[in-house]
């Protein structure tokens, strides 16, 4: 099956057969007519060139916002974890290197702001760069006291029992390798 943006590009490669015109030539059409809004975009190339919705909207959406195509894939999305925290990258990267080291196989989800670590069984572990200058790790390890560093994640959030909250790079030790191996294990 096709990604939407093989989809896109499917369309815009058809747009001289079906429209008339390619991309370029629309774009060049739209920088002179002055409009600025999507309504207003397909409006007028429906009506006065009658260009198909299908064939209007995606004129207009990359009209509107040239970026839409890049290929996402190609974006780091650690980087988009990290945008505008980027003080704490240090620490992110050092705790991120935990789960990449694990023994075992681990399944990193990306969410919009954090990392859903998998066991192949369940979540067991999330990462979270949660501000400018605090990583957290939560970890699942029901019936586990916490002590030291590893503490309970009380309302913080409720897909995991335990909460670490990382500022330097000199917290990510040892110790705290065996606190994540152990929830890895747990969760098997």
């Amino acid at each position: 099956m096709a990604t939407p943006e093989e989809m896109a590009q499917t369309m815009i490669n058809n747009l001289p057969e079906k429209t008339g015109k390619p991309l370029t030539e629309w774009h060049a059409l739209l920088a002179t007519s002055g409009l600025q809004k999507h309504g207003e975009i397909i409006k007028m190339l429906k009506g006065e060139h009658g260009v198909t919705h299908g064939f209007a909207n995606l004129i207009a959406q990359l009209y509107l916002k040239p970026d839409l195509l890049e290929n996402k894939e190609a974006d780091d999305p650690d980087e988009d974890l990290l945008a505008g925290k980027e003080g704490i990258s240090e620490v992110y990267k050092k705790a991120k290197a935990l789960f990449e080291n694990i023994n075992g196989e681990v399944e990193f989800a990306y969410k919009k702001t954090y990392i859903s670590l998998r066991t192949p069984k369940k979540q067991f572990a999330l990462l979270q760069p949660s501000t400018k200058t605090r990583v957290d790790i939560g970890l699942n390890l029901k019936g586990v006291e916490p002590e030291g560093v590893v503490a309970t994640a009380g309302s913080w959030n409720s897909m995991v029992t335990h909460r670490i909250k990382l500022s330097s790079v000199e917290e990510v030790d040892a110790s705290l390798a065996t606190w994540v191996q152990k929830a890895y294990e747990a969760n098997l």
